[in-house]
């Protein structure tokens, strides 16, 4: 028995992308804001992210909610854009 990717939304790597690149951070940097203990972040997950290539967990969109100050809903819904702040 197989596991299914699991769906993300359309819109979410370019809005992950939106957030890093509007508070002027690296992939690097980006990874260790988003890095807590017990979560291991590394620059090449933040461009997975980015690119769609990786899954993001539950705990790691939670941080990128909190580090651009938006709702998770904005971040998971492809319908809601990014409110310009």
């Amino acid at each position: 028995m197989g596991r299914a990717r699991i769906v993300q939304p359309t819109l979410l790597p370019e809005k992950l992308k939106q957030i890093r690149l509007k508070q002027g951070w690296s992939q690097q940097q980006m990874a260790e804001r988003l890095a807590k203990p017990g979560l291991i972040v590394r620059p090449g997950h933040v461009s997975e992210y980015e690119t769609g290539k990786r899954n993001v967990s539950l705990l790691i969109l939670l941080q990128y909610a909190r580090l651009a100050g938006v709702s998770v809903e904005s971040l998971i819904d492809d319908r809601l854009k990014l409110p310009k702040t």
